[in-house]
């Protein structure tokens, strides 16, 4: 399972990522837009070096090789400006790519190379409630011919919805308000994860 950090800081913030990597997170995502590349390595150095292996950079992708970090995340935008020689050069290096789409169309045409993409938002946004969802869940998994890249559902994941998500076709799902818009972040991710695992 994948959560997505908060975008701002949050209180008492490494110690939740830990405790939510001791509980069974796979993958980190760092998504922080605001922060400085200085920033960046002094917030992955917080993180127990046991983790490198799982954290994914969404910025500053220029502080992976020295942090050992080898997971990239190439926002939508970030993405139409990558060439396929940069792709397969990440690929030769062993460094797993993922990216994000915001419709099943986008994900069909997606280039070989990318592990998996977040298809968002899914749900209505827990942590942008105004951000709802505009794919019609088991219309569009009908329409995917892309099964090179795995499908992540992003947006709206709940404890509720969970089940339905996969059952519908998704290979996983990715978190990030249902954690921490929370006062129990580590509870919400192992009820979550009982359930995924259930599937």
């Amino acid at each position: 399972m994948i959560i997505i950090s908060n975008p701002i800081k949050k209180s008492d913030e490494i110690n939740t990522i830990h405790s939510l990597f001791e509980n069974g997170m796979e993958l980190f995502h760092i998504r922080k837009p605001n922060f400085s590349e200085s920033e960046m390595k002094v917030y992955i150095n917080g993180i127990d070096q046991k983790y490198r292996d799982n954290l994914v950079l969404h910025s500053h992708h220029c502080l992976a090789e020295n942090e050992g970090i080898k997971n990239l995340h190439y926002p939508e935008k970030k993405r139409l400006e990558i060439s396929k020689e940069e792709i397969v050069n990440h690929t030769k290096k062993g460094i797993q790519l993922s990216t994000s789409v915001h419709s099943i169309e986008v994900f069909n045409q997606l280039p070989f190379g990318f592990n998996y993409a977040f298809l968002s938002p899914v749900y209505t946004s827990i942590s942008k409630p105004e951000y709802s969802s505009k794919i019609n869940l088991s219309e569009s998994l009908t329409k995917r011919s892309n099964f090179n890249t795995k499908l992540v559902a992003l947006g709206g994941i709940t404890t509720e919805n969970i089940l339905l998500t996969l059952e519908n076709g998704f290979d996983d799902v990715a978190l990030l308000g249902t954690i921490w818009n929370t006062a129990k972040p580590t509870e919400n991710f192992i009820a979550c994860r009982q359930i995924a695992l259930s599937h």
